[in-house]
Parts: C-alpha cells; sequence; structure tokens
C-alpha cells in the first residue's frame, strides 16, 4: 500500500521528453503545473511551489498568455510600479504601440508565467539590429512597468526582469540646440510679420512647453501682476483626437511672471480679439472695455480656414504649428531649430545668467535633477564666464 501524500507534498510525473507535470496542494487547493527541462529541475520547481505556499508567496499557475496581460494592463490605463496610477492618454497609445509592434509579435503567445529572462535577452538583441538605443531603452522601460505589474498584483512569483544579462543603454538623449542670445532676439524679431510671432514671444520668454502654451486662455493673463497662469496643456490622441488634459505633475502648474514688453504684446493680441468679437475693424474707436470673450477664449486659437468665422475657443494644432514654425525657422537661418529648443533656451540662460536652480525649474516646471541633466547646457558666453571666475580665484596663487 502507497503511503498517502502529506498535506503539503507533492508527485511529478513526466509528460514527454523533458517535460514534467507538477501536482501539489496547497491550503486544501489541488494544483497542477507542467515544467520544461530535466528531473532535477521539476524537482527543484516543485519545491519551490511548496515553500512558496508556506511562505504566503505561492502564485496559482495561469494560463494567460504575456500577450493577454500586456492587453488586460493597458486596459487597466498602464500602471507604473511607483504611483501605480493610470498614465495620460497619449502616453497610454504610446505604450500600448510600442508593446504590441515590438514585444507581442515575438514573445505574445508565451505563457506569462514560464516567460524568462534568456528569452526577454534574445529580443533586446533582435531589436537592438533595427532601433535606435533609446527606442529600446523605452521598449525595456515599458515591458519592465507591465511585467511589474503582474508580479505586483499575485500574476507571477518571480520577476524574469530582474535577471536580464543586459539591458538596452538609454543612450544620451538629443536635447537639441541653444540659441545665444544675438541668435534667440534675431529669430524672435524674424517672427514679426507672422500670425506666430506672440507664440514664439511666449515660449522664447516664458520657457513653457508648446503644447501649455496653445491651451493658454485670456483668463490666465494677470495684467496687474504681470503674471501667465499654467494651468492645463493640448493633448493629441489617436482615440479623442485634440483635446485639453491637466499637467502631468502637480508641479506643471504654476504661475510665471512676464516682462512689460511680453506683456504689452499680449495685452496687444487681446484688443485683437475684442476687436473680433465686436465685429469692428481695427483702429476704429470703440470702448473695448465693454466687450467680453467668452470665459474659455483661447490665447491662440486655430486660424479659421477659407469661408470659416472665427473661433474663439477651437483648439491649434500642435504639431501643424510646429511644421509652419520650422518652415519660416529655416527662412531666416535657422535650420533644425525646433520649437522646443526655445524652452531648453530660456531656461539655459536664465542658469548661465546665475539664477537658481530651484527657481528655474518652478518656473519651467521641471524636476530640478531633471533640468539639470536635460538642458543645462553651457554657451561658450558662460564657457567664458566660468574661466574668468576660476581666474579671479585663482589670482596670484599660480604665478
Amino acid at each position: 500500500m502507497s503511503k498517502r501524500r502529506g498535506f503539503r507534498d507533492g508527485g511529478i510525473d513526466q509528460r514527454g521528453e523533458n517535460s514534467w507535470r507538477l501536482r501539489y496542494r496547497i491550503g486544501g487547493q489541488r494544483f497542477t503545473k507542467t515544467v520544461q527541462g530535466t528531473k532535477t529541475e521539476a524537482q527543484k520547481a516543485l519545491r519551490d511551489m511548496l515553500h512558496a505556499g508556506d511562505t504566503g508567496e505561492h502564485v496559482a499557475p495561469d494560463k494567460m498568455t504575456l500577450g493577454q496581460w500586456i492587453d488586460h494592463w493597458v486596459s487597466i490605463g498602464c500602471p507604473g510600479n511607483k504611483r501605480r496610477k493610470q498614465v495620460g492618454q497619449r502616453s497610454l497609445e504610446g505604450y500600448a504601440q510600442l508593446l504590441r509592434s515590438h514585444v507581442v509579435p515575438t514573445l505574445g503567445s508565451r505563457p506569462l508565467q514560464q516567460l524568462e529572462a534568456a528569452e526577454i535577452d534574445r529580443l533586446y538583441v533582435s531589436l537592438g539590429e533595427k532601433m535606435s538605443p533609446r527606442t529600446a531603452h523605452h521598449v525595456h522601460t515599458v515591458l519592465g512597468a507591465c511585467v511589474g505589474a503582474a508580479v505586483r498584483t499575485g500574476k507571477l512569483a518571480r520577476n524574469p526582469m530582474l535577471r536580464l544579462a543586459k539591458v538596452p543603454s538609454p543612450a544620451e538623449a538629443d536635447h537639441g540646440k541653444v540659441l545665444e542670445e544675438e541668435q534667440l532676439l534675431a529669430l524672435v524679431r524674424g517672427f514679426k510679420r507672422s500670425a506666430l510671432f506672440p507664440i514664439v514671444a511666449v515660449a522664447a520668454f516664458t520657457g513653457a512647453r508648446r503644447n501649455e502654451i496653445l491651451a493658454l486662455r485670456w483668463n490666465d493673463l494677470e495684467v496687474g501682476n504681470k503674471t501667465l497662469r499654467i494651468e492645463r496643456a493640448i493633448e493629441d490622441t489617436d482615440t479623442y483626437g485634440l483635446r485639453i488634459k491637466a499637467p502631468k505633475t502637480e508641479r506643471g502648474k504654476r504661475t510665471i511672471a512676464i516682462d512689460a514688453d511680453l506683456l504689452a504684446l499680449l495685452i496687444v493680441e487681446r484688443e485683437r480679439h475684442l476687436r473680433i468679437m465686436a465685429g469692428v475693424p481695427d483702429g476704429a474707436a470703440v470702448d473695448l472695455s465693454l466687450v467680453k470673450l467668452p470665459a474659455e477664449a483661447l490665447m491662440f486659437p486655430n486660424p479659421p480656414g477659407h469661408d470659416e468665422s472665427f473661433s474663439f475657443t477651437r483648439l491649434r494644432h500642435p504639431r501643424n504649428m510646429t511644421k509652419e514654425f520650422q518652415r519660416k525657422a529655416k527662412r531666416l537661418g535657422f535650420s533644425g531649430l525646433r520649437f522646443h529648443d526655445l524652452r531648453g533656451t530660456h531656461e539655459t540662460h536664465l542658469l548661465d545668467k546665475g539664477m537658481p536652480v530651484a527657481a528655474v525649474a518652478a518656473r519651467c516646471g521641471h524636476d530640478p535633477a531633471v533640468m539639470l541633466r536635460s538642458y543645462a547646457k553651457r554657451t561658450r558666453k558662460a564657457d567664458a564666464s566660468i574661466v574668468d571666475v576660476i581666474g579671479a580665484l585663482s589670482k596670484g596663487a599660480l604665478a
């Protein structure tokens, strides 16, 4: 008569060459799992299962594939490992595209609980042959968050991402160009006769992001205090098209002090909108204080097309604006300049002039460490200033 198994005992049956079925009980429940490998490896797997039952870390066998888990993770908003919150729609669509384009075709059919680090290593090698290192690193980051969520929610007992032999390097990001002061002034002046002039001026002298600028409303301008409030941004999504969203973080909501010249420019632009609202031409004598704009009137709405009436609330498409900016900038001699480079230029000049890092970061809605790592590029003037300072410190000491 065979001996009756103990409460936590298990058994192993061979199902084929290098294929074993594990049978065991935990907490009164029976479980069955098939593993591949040698008998020794199967015995170790069984011991690990029973030990996990003792420590409360056991994960019930599940036939869900990696592809199915990716679909589920996307459906719940791609929560990350730290904040565990749903990401914005634009980010969600980007994460889904990365995983479905580069991970699912290779590993999507693999059972999630059988996913091995070596398989992910081979995937990264193949990705490295057809994409930039930065994109491959982005795939790794998103896949890590996705698999991490599976571990956190009890779908996986161990995280294969922690056993990778090598992860894709992010390489150095392209932070674009930083214009010298004379170049920046020449660029802004070159846009004076363009409809983009006030938009370029706001970007150059506030450091605000493109999508934040295009979401500005006239009630965000405080004339008496000479400030602009940044409280929202445009989001361009495949699902919803253009729409308004809140900043990614609380530091993105901020109030920016502006100089008298920029304030005067915005007042002139607002007056133009008031005249449109009142239906009176430029130069006509009229008391504009009696005219009210809609509460959600944008500073820089989408310009009307042929036979279209002016809309105060129609969102301007960010990519179209960027293309228009780049064409004009190229004609002015600034080929390859990105609209986002105005933000980096603004931050860099403030830092070069000795403004505190925390103050510049708060003005631009940045984490101070990220700002320094990403944008603190030195102009030739700043390098010369540093040499002058060092020279004054060392004067007489090295003679």
